[in-house]
């Protein structure tokens, strides 16, 4: 399988992507938890079918110490005990961001007003840009049909 559009090598991707990717630095550099980031983007890589961003991320996230036990979760996190209360406020976010088009109204007030109860306003504004960013990301590999599997811990670093 290749994918439809070689975005590694094209030099507008990497002009486009580059911007991404700084502001995927910025949001890394946050006072989000690194795992809570982690989390919420193999979350949103989920729903969205990105199978290239499901494989970087749960990859990235082992490496970083994450247990397989959460990883084989995230799918099912309203079910696991796995996760603290901060972490499943960021996943319903992510799903309520991630998925707008299925809920008229957008993310809910009740939604927000739970991850406002764990995190501040600084580390919202990180949420909220990393659930929009990975969505990004999402799109572009969904749409060009990037291969998953082979993505090596570090590759992009």
């Amino acid at each position: 399988m290749s994918a439809r559009l070689n975005v590694f090598g094209s030099p507008l991707a990497g002009q486009v992507l580059k911007h991404f990717v700084a502001a995927g630095k910025a949001i890394g550099d946050s006072s989000l938890p690194a795992a809570t980031q982690e989390l919420v983007k193999i979350r949103a890589s989920q729903i969205n079918g990105c199978g290239f961003c499901t494989d970087m991320h749960t990859k990235e996230a082992a490496a970083a110490g994450e247990s397989a036990v959460r990883l084989n979760l995230v799918a099912t996190w309203r079910e696991a005990t796995v996760f603290t209360d901060a972490e499943r406020a960021a996943l319903e976010l992510a799903e309520e961001g991630t998925r707008t088009a299925d809920a008229a109204g957008g993310v809910s007030d009740e939604v927000w007003a739970n991850a406002a109860k764990h995190y501040d306003e600084e580390q919202l504004t990180a949420l909220v840009s990393l659930i929009a960013l990975i969505n990004a990301f999402n799109r572009v590999n969904v749409l060009v049909q990037q291969p998953a599997g082979d993505y090596r811990v570090g590759q992009f670093a």
